[in-house]
């Protein structure tokens, strides 16, 4: 109860007058529904003469989905970490399957889904409500003509109706999770063969569409009447405001759907230009959002084009943005820097190869889209997600681009704080030092930020070295939650032991740290890039961390300077975090780091009485600690160098680097 009511204070400071006042309307708008005022217990008449045009083509190889589609029938579902997990077919849709908390069903939007004594994990309950699996099998279906995956997809439609009714549980708490839903739904409505679809067919079918349209309305109303606003109008609003558009054009059989529609239109298309930078940069500062928002908008587009509503020109330009900052972060290699929060989360299982990148797949469908033939070269391969939702016209365009640009994609991005550094780009070579001078997030709580001002990642030839450590958890287990998104996972300085920015809660950040770039130049010389930060100027004697970096010609020499401007006395510790994949030797104040095609020595500030120790996966306190998926996470070693200083001083590290020949052939690339 004292969490509880902590957090709540807490989230009052973050708000404004307008929003306090919002909140207020909103829970007394709680208070009615939950009495039954309001409400769409009885949906209008659908008129069935009117359904929306489909958007989907094939892929190429069947097998994998007809394999994922046996696996559901057969019970086994993945959950994050919990991998080919036996839930039962259909599952317990309001039992948490990491915990087994059963959830009650009260009314839904009073719940208190962060409370995990009352609904366990709620992320894992929710992702098998997101219903990716009824389009899976959907589009087993769609691709082998088997009924029983037809039916499949019905036997979970029902079972999720009879044990989720209209408005109550986990699963009617969040306007997010039900417009991803209908995303899912949708798919699987154009797969299974919209209103022609043999399910359909006799008394019984026409029962059946008739719950679902039932079920789709209630969906839509309570959407619109639950949109997040105000200091939680980021990526949950752009997704409500998806799955409702997404269904407007699906289903527009009732009076509303036309109301439905052009707010979405009119919504999507102010929040695109809002959300997301003009250089492209998705205000958030996490590169999973990034992707995440871009994949809706992409879903948009296509879903309009195929209804006669295409987006506008701004609305795709800044689309292309978007993607074109991706391109910017993949490395030789196909991977990016985890930066900022992430969830895993998809609009649908498109691809079923192993290691598919999400990334990738966008910059392909981009690729084809806008007619990028640098985007093509960063994404390789036209994907099974590129081929579903372009189709054989979307493979010509891709086909059609000239093979092996080079990489002359932009290296700073001013409006989201992120410039590249480094040589070879686009090469076996590739040296990309990426810093980081942007906002901590977006809006007032910066949910999805992490206390990461001036850190630094590294890749060498395809291979990461130096790491953002990733997510790991987001409602549960505080203790990592706060380690994960706290200043020392990342590499970068932290004075007296506090982070550079104040939480206040999961997804809530009280003081923000304020970044700014200084000075940026890439020319003959090398590259310069300096940048400052006032996380720590709050402190009784308050210090300003100003960090200086620059790469030779050739990446052979990096040099950080880190400048801690103050006049008292401060404990001092710096943190640099490495890809387990590397292989480390700490000699002194030199560490010698090995890779697939390099060597390097990395030289740490030598001052009197400070200590330099190489940690990995220590749980008290938590250091040293990677997590590629949420939920996962493995032993990853940190050299964290601690020393006490007096006054304003700098700390010199430098990165000695050389190159052998790597082997980046095709078959040993990551996708």
């Amino acid at each position: 109860m004292l969490s509880n009511l902590s957090w709540k204070l807490n989230r009052l400071r973050a708000m404004g007058a307008p929003e306090v006042a919002h909140r207020v309307r909103d829970a007394v708008q709680q208070k009615l529904q939950a009495r039954g005022y309001g409400l769409a217990h009885v949906p209008p008449t659908a008129a069935r003469q009117r359904f929306g045009a489909p958007w989907l083509g094939l892929p190429v190889d069947a097998a994998p989905h007809l394999a994922a589609a046996e696996r559901i029938l057969a019970g086994r579902f993945d959950v994050f970490a919990l991998r080919d997990a036996d839930l039962g077919f259909p599952p317990e849709w309001n039992r948490d399957p990491k915990t087994g908390t059963v959830v009650p069903l009260g009314f839904g939007k009073t719940l208190n889904y962060r409370d995990e004594a009352v609904v366990g994990d709620i992320k894992c309950l929710w992702e098998p409500n997101r219903h990716l699996a009824v389009a899976d099998l959907a589009m087993a279906y769609r691709l082998g003509g088997d009924l029983r995956h037809a039916h499949g997809a019905q036997a979970l439609l029902e079972s999720w109706w009879q044990q989720c009714p209209y408005p109550l549980g986990p699963n009617w708490s969040s306007a997010l999770e039900l417009a991803l839903r209908l995303v899912s739904w949708s798919h699987a409505w154009h797969l299974l063969g919209g209103i022609n679809s043999p399910l359909f067919q006799g008394a019984q079918g026409q029962a059946f569409l008739q719950r679902w349209l039932d079920s789709i309305y209630q969906h839509c109303h309570f959407i619109a009447g639950h949109f997040s606003r105000h200091s939680s109008a980021n990526n949950h609003l752009f997704g409500e405001l998806t799955g409702l558009h997404i269904a407007a054009l699906t289903w527009p059989c009732w009076p509303e759907s036309a109301g439905w529609l052009a707010q979405t239109e009119r919504e999507l298309e102010g929040e695109a230009l809002k959300q997301n930078g003009p250089d492209g940069v998705n205000r958030e500062q996490a590169i999973y959002y990034q992707h995440t928002v871009a994949d809706e908008m992409l879903l948009c587009v296509l879903a309009g084009q195929a209804n006669g509503r295409p987006r506008s020109a701004a609305f795709l330009r800044r689309l292309e943005a978007m993607l074109e900052f991706i391109a910017a972060m993949l490395n030789v290699a196909g991977e990016v820097p985890m930066i900022g929060d992430a969830d895993d989360a998809q609009l649908a299982h498109w691809d079923k190869a192993p290691g598919a990148s999400p990334y990738a797949a966008l910059l392909a469908s981009g690729a084809a889209l806008f007619g990028r033939a640098d985007f093509k070269a960063k994404a390789r391969a036209f994907d099974d997600k590129s081929a579903w939702l372009l189709g054989e016209a979307g493979r010509q365009a891709f086909d059609a681009l000239p093979d092996g640009a080079p990489d002359t994609l932009p290296r700073a991005f001013p409006d989201g704080g992120y410039y590249m550094m480094g040589s070879g780009f686009g090469t076996r070579s590739e040296v990309r030092l990426i810093a980081d001078a942007g906002p901590l997030g977006y809006l007032g709580i910066a949910a999805h930020g992490h206390a990461d001002a001036l850190a630094l990642t590294l890749s060498v030839a395809g291979q990461m070295v130096l790491v953002d450590p990733g997510t790991y958890a987001y409602h549960t287990q505080k203790q990592w939650r706060d380690y994960f998104r706290g200043t020392s996972a990342h590499n970068t300085v932290r004075i007296d032991g506090r982070d550079q920015s104040e939480s206040g809660g999961n997804f809530l950040w009280l003081h923000k740290a304020r970044a700014q770039c200084l000075a940026w130049r890439d020319d003959a010389d090398g590259q310069f890039w300096s940048a400052s930060h006032d996380g720590y100027l709050g402190l009784k004697d308050g210090v300003l961390h100003r960090r200086d970096v620059r790469v030779a010609p050739g990446a052979a020499l990096i040099a950080v300077d880190d400048v801690l401007e103050c006049q008292g006395a401060h404990e001092v510790e710096l943190f640099w975090h490495f890809d387990p994949r590397c292989r480390l030797q700490l000699d002194g104040h030199v560490l010698h780091v090995t890779g697939d095609a390099f060597a390097l020595d990395m030289h740490v500030p030598r001052l009197p009485d400070a200590t330099v120790q190489l940690v990995c996966g220590s749980d008290d306190p938590p250091l040293g600690w990677i997590s590629h998926r949420f939920d996962e996470k493995q032993a990853a070693p940190v050299l964290v160098w601690r020393g006490r200083l007096q006054g304003t001083a700098t700390l010199r590290t430098e990165f000695h680097l050389s190159l052998a020949t790597p082997d980046l052939s095709e078959n040993t690339r990551k996708t």
